[in-house]
């Protein structure tokens, strides 16, 4: 995810054939277990985003 940061999205099937491009040769349960971690991250990392402003508006 650091060296291709604008290659993934929350969409796990875009993230799936992108972890397929990337990793040659490896197993499918391996290639959806990567793409589903990365879809989970990048899902938590953009809803905290949006999380973070509200919490600062209460604050002041």
């Amino acid at each position: 995810m650091d060296r291709f940061p604008n290659k993934f999205t929350i969409n796990f099937d875009e993230n799936k054939r992108a972890v397929d491009e990337l990793t040659k040769g490896t197993t499918t349960r391996v290639r959806n277990k990567v793409a589903g971690y990365i879809t989970r991250s990048i899902s938590l990392t953009q809803a905290n985003s949006e999380i973070e402003p509200d919490i600062e508006e209460e604050i002041d």
